[in-house]
């Protein structure tokens, strides 16, 4: 009997040693290029809530995760790109590519991550596609992809992530996935953010807002009553908002005698002495104001910021008039404001005239 149960006891330890694990994910890679760096990897929603780094050394890596069940994650690079990963239990994933372009990784082991990495092959076979090609192959996608996560992701980055995007349009999109795939945790977000987007609209009332300024003064739509007021989003650890604020102080510059236009600098810093160092270098001498709040700043809620920087104009009776003007757009725009005026006082003028 002894004999018997040491038998069935190594034949199951023998059987363990070569059964698949189903619980974890085997990821591994090799990036050329990449050397010894540290690749972060973090969650998009709910099912995955921690951050994990990934040593590479000699451009190769392994680690291995364990999700509870399909996550939706996104791979960081030192230089700053970002590349969707979709991981599932048992997963065995494979990643290939150049440190050259890291936008445009092979990666296997997930049917998503195959399905992506074949879409975003075709698109760099296609040369320079134009924006509207792009996203009629996005659509496509979509359409013959109603299951995959993927789909999500190029929702947003070709349709939600533009100027002025489309939401009825983007609505319709979402409508035709399927509804496991609504559920999940990135949709309903996408949709709340779709919704908080549709509520600051061009031509919508602007929300009332009250902030706190560099002076400790309370700032509110009311101080800068029959002005244009620019409200300019950003924050120090930003890149690209402290090049916009270059931008915006051309502008400052050219406009600082312009009574009918205002600027105002909205921070999303934690750190006060690290914003209050910011504005000093980048000379900003327009009003600034920052609740320490981050994302969680009420302004950014309440106007639907999604990503920095971002800037949004008002007109003199409140109406939200243009989102996300870059520097030319913006002189162009207060050009033909500046023209609209003279042509008003015009005829006033002529109407003044004609009276007398």
């Amino acid at each position: 009997m002894k004999k018997l149960s040491l038998t069935l006891l190594l034949t199951l330890l023998i059987a363990a040693c070569g059964t698949k694990d189903t619980t974890s994910v085997n990821l591994t890679g090799e990036i050329k290029g990449l050397g010894n760096d540290t690749i972060y990897l973090y969650a998009t929603d709910n099912f995955y809530d921690k951050m994990d780094t990934i040593p590479v050394a000699d451009d190769k890596f392994e680690v291995t995760l364990k999700p509870d069940t399909l996550v939706t994650a996104w791979l960081q690079f030192s230089d700053g790109t970002e590349y969707p990963l979709y991981m599932d239990k048992g997963n065995n994933i494979r990643i290939k590519g150049s440190a050259a372009n890291l936008a445009l990784l092979d990666i296997t082991g997930n049917k998503a991550n195959e399905e992506l990495s074949a879409f975003l092959k075709s698109l760099g076979s296609a040369g320079q596609p134009s924006e509207q090609v792009l996203q009629e192959k996005a659509e496509a996608f979509i359409n013959s992809h109603p299951t995959s996560p993927a789909s999500i992701y190029l929702l947003e980055k070709y349709f939600i992530l533009k100027p002025n995007p489309d939401y009825r349009h983007i609505k319709s999109l979402t409508e035709r996935m399927s509804g496991e795939l609504k559920d999940r945790p990135a949709v309903s977000n996408m949709l709340e953010r779709i919704t908080e987007e549709d509520r600051t609209a061009l031509g919508k009332a602007a929300p009332f807002f009250s902030i706190t300024g560099q002076d400790g003064k309370v700032l509110n739509r009311t101080i800068f009553k029959d002005q244009y007021l620019l409200i300019h989003f950003w924050a120090s650890w930003d890149e690209a908002s402290r090049r916009a604020n270059q931008s915006l102080r051309r502008i400052y510059l050219q406009e600082k005698k312009n009574k009918d236009f205002a600027l105002l600098g909205v921070s999303l810093d934690l750190d006060k002495t690290s914003w209050q160092e910011a504005i000093r270098q980048d000379s900003l001498e327009w009003k600034q104001a920052c609740n320490f709040e981050g994302w969680e700043t009420d302004m950014v809620q309440k106007f639907g910021i999604q990503a920095l920087p971002a800037n949004i104009l008002l007109s003199p009776s409140g109406k939200i008039e243009a989102k996300n003007l870059d520097e030319a757009a913006l002189s162009q725009k207060l050009e033909k404001i500046k023209q609209n005026k003279e042509a008003e006082k015009a005829q006033k003028k002529r109407q003044n005239n004609r009276s007398n």
